[in-house]
């Protein structure tokens, strides 16, 4: 039991993060799970629930998506996301939770700075890509855009619903790529498997916590979550 209360506690405070906000599944799930799992499986596990987040979400807010954004988003996905599955085969656990604390840092930092920038379809492909990089690398799409639509001020709603439906498509493709190349296992979807009943719970109480809780407080917490996850993963990798 005690096994599965760490795991589970994760998965639900990640999913209600995700539901209430439309990011965060990723940038608080990996960085803990990393602490739970190996490191490839903890980032396929976060992969398998976060497109099941999006699966169930999207359906509810697709009215509010932002299309041409979402295409260009898409676009530049395609390019990244093969990139970042080399560095998923060839890189080490080690190295590879020293590239997740510092990328959690750097961008934390930026955030915290709440700098802007204006928003353009290159930029939009840009975003994209590094997106689709960190997706199949670190199991983590959220921080590019995170960063992305809050420096260029992004309304809430079509921030939310466009990245949710982001999600579906890069998570997606960096599922199928993993198991083409043998990257997946049986183990692994069991887990997430277990831990999807959690997730699905999380939904619900994202829901509810959206209506009542509003996004600045989510930003705050998301804050004080990265740089307390990132300085940790650094310090116990180095």
């Amino acid at each position: 039991m005690e096994t599965w209360l760490a795991p589970s506690l994760i998965v639900l405070a990640a999913s209600s993060l995700q539901a209430a906000t439309g990011f965060g599944f990723s940038v608080m799930a990996t960085p803990f799970l990393l602490l739970v799992f190996e490191a490839h499986t903890a980032i396929q596990i976060n992969i398998i629930l976060s497109l099941l987040i999006s699966v169930v979400m999207v359906p509810r807010i697709g009215s509010e998506i932002d299309k041409a954004l979402l295409f260009r988003l898409v676009k530049g996905a395609v390019i990244g996301a093969p990139v970042g599955l080399g560095i998923f085969v060839f890189l080490d656990a080690t190295l590879l939770k020293i590239v997740t604390s510092i990328i959690i840092l750097f961008l934390t930092g930026l955030l915290i700075l709440k700098f802007t920038i204006k928003q353009s379809s290159l930029k939009d492909a840009t975003a994209g890509g590094f997106s689709g990089i960190l997706t199949t690398s670190l199991g983590m799409p959220g921080p590019p855009l995170l960063l992305y639509f809050v420096g260029a001020e992004m309304d809430k709603s079509v921030l939310r619903s466009t990245t949710l439906a982001f999600f579906l498509f890069v998570y997606s493709s960096s599922l199928l790529l993993q198991v083409m190349t043998g990257s997946s296992n049986i183990k692994t979807w069991l887990t997430a498997l277990a831990l999807a009943p959690v997730a699905l719970a999380g939904i619900a109480l994202g829901q509810f916590l959206f209506r009542y809780i509003n996004q600045r407080a989510f930003l705050i917490i998301t804050y004080v979550i990265l740089g307390a996850t990132g300085t940790h993963l650094l310090v116990n990798s180095l």
